[in-house]
């Protein structure tokens, strides 16, 4: 059994290799490559993601995971030994039922449909990006067919990104969660017009100096340089080939302070749960963080919790005002209350926490009816505005910041939104679990120093990267499961001290 062992870790780390190789080439594409080089790029891309496929799916792989059965059941359920072969099991099982040319082709549709998105998105023109998407959807519907009957054909899509994930889950959690949150919006709109005064954020932000700010928050995060670095990119998003190389990229507006710096914060929050998987796991199937909500769980609290909290100003603002000297004539309170005000928006990255949920749930329900066939591609766009006037009260003036403007579905990565929606909720869970076992953590972050917060989140969640699930996680750290009702206190509490609901 331990030469199995051995032969399936080998396999392992070479479908790993590969799929880091993927990951480079996915990381260029969206920073440095030029627009040439996206068909070639999406022929590379196929390839080797058909070759870690065809070896993860060998027979042999197979036989080795049924005689490692009985070592299986001898080891402790923490184990890496134990963790690995379960984990794997559950892969080998699924993407067995894939046939390798559909990686392939889904790999190749994904590389180029992301070249398109960015014109398109660049045009504002969807008519541009549609046979891409069109191609992108059939085929991860195909995918999805792969696994037999299903409640819901979106379900094997939510489980790629969530693996348990079921789409009467998230259905559940967000229509309990939707009603006190729309009640939420309306109180809140009620009292806009003693509202926040955001002016404070107009102006000219020169790019350079942005720059600069995010690498010192990135900084004050714990963010760790050597092993990893930061770039440019049409669409923020981090990236990891091992847990020595972790990349993150950010954009930035130059009327626009917040939009960069606080993406950066978010992917910084994403780097630091992949830079603090245990070494031993490096190379293995287990090398990476667990799943999408416990990653945007990680992110979405650096972002929000941390980042538009007065402690972290009362630290961060000198810097902000070096920077950018206008703030000087500024109160910290009164740019508090700015990053926090609450004002329905059109692009997702850059809404309110309070907002933010609508935002995801519109998401969600578009997705399900385009895998479903009740929504048709080419009306999309229409849909898509349709819902932002009925959940939001706006409508998008082009494509560009409305139906085109998040670049997932150029991916092919159906199944992902409902994540930020659930992370944002598991991290105020987090969050409150952390203060009650750092009782001074509020000071901590009040000057500047959140080493403890990143030590006790390596020792509960991030060290163990995949092998444990979501329930799993939140069972071992929380005691409960995921619930909307934390979040909904956490929302309320904030916004309803700032506007007085």
């Amino acid at each position: 059994m331990k030469e199995s062992l051995q032969r399936l870790k080998e396999q392992l780390g070479k479908v790993h290799d590969l799929s880091a190789a993927g990951g480079v080439l996915n990381w260029d594409r969206e920073t440095y490559m030029p627009p040439g080089g996206a068909a070639a790029r999406a022929r590379q891309l196929g390839t080797l993601s058909q070759m870690a496929h065809e070896l993860f799916v060998a027979d042999e792989v197979g036989q080795w995971l049924e005689e490692l059965a009985p070592m299986e059941a001898e080891l402790d359920f923490d184990s890496d030994d134990a963790s690995l072969i379960r984990v794997a099991r559950r892969e080998f099982e699924k993407r067995r039922c894939v046939p390798a040319e559909l990686v392939g082709e889904m790999a190749r549709a994904a590389s180029l449909g992301h070249q398109e998105w960015v014109q398109a998105r660049e045009e504002a023109d969807f008519s541009i990006f549609q046979p891409s998407l069109e191609k992108l959807v059939a085929l991860r519907i195909e995918w999805a067919e792969c696994f037999g009957e299903q409640e819901s054909i979106y379900d094997p899509m939510l489980d790629d990104f969530e693996p348990g994930l079921t789409t009467a889950r998230t259905k559940a959690i967000f229509d309990a969660f939707r009603p006190p949150l729309v009640e939420l919006v309306t109180a809140i709109a009620e009292r806009s017009g003693r509202g926040v005064d955001s002016s404070c954020l107009e102006g000219r932000f020169a790019e350079s100096t942005q720059w600069d700010l995010g690498i010192e928050a990135l900084k004050v995060m714990g963010f760790d340089f050597e092993r990893g670095r930061q770039d440019k990119a049409a669409h923020p998003f981090t990236i990891s080939f091992s847990v020595d190389d972790v990349r993150i990229t950010t954009r930035f507006q130059t009327d626009n302070l917040t939009s960069g710096l606080f993406g950066t914060i978010h992917e910084g929050g994403h780097a630091l749960y992949e830079l603090g998987v245990s070494q031993a796991l490096d190379t293995t199937i287990l090398g990476t963080g667990a799943s999408m909500t416990l990653h945007e769980s990680q992110s979405r609290m650096y972002e929000n919790i941390i980042g538009r909290s007065r402690p972290f100003w009362r630290h961060f603002y000198p810097a902000l005002q070096a920077a950018f000297p206008q703030f000087r004539q500024v109160e910290m309170e009164d740019f508090y209350r700015a990053i926090n005000r609450v004002r329905p928006s059109l692009i997702r990255v850059e809404a309110d926490e309070v907002t933010y949920g609508l935002h995801i749930i519109l998401r969600f329900e578009l997705e399900q009816a385009l895998v479903t066939g009740e929504l048709a591609v080419r009306d999309l766009p229409a849909a898509w505005n349709a819902k932002m006037e009925a959940y939001l009260g706006l409508t998008p003036p082009d494509d560009a910041v409305g139906v085109l403007q998040d670049v997932h579905w150029s991916g092919g990565m159906i199944g992902y939104f409902p994540d930020y929606l659930l992370g944002s909720m598991l991290s105020v869970q987090l969050f409150e679990r952390a203060q009650a076992e750092i009782p001074d953590l509020i000071s901590q972050i009040e000057a500047g120093q959140l080493g403890e917060l990143l030590a006790w989140l390596r020792e509960k969640i991030h060290r163990h990267g995949l092998k444990f699930t979501l329930d799993e996680i939140t069972e071992r750290v929380l005691g409960t499961e995921l619930s909307p009702e934390p979040y909904l206190r956490y929302l309320r509490e904030r916004y309803g001290e700032i506007y007085q609901v």
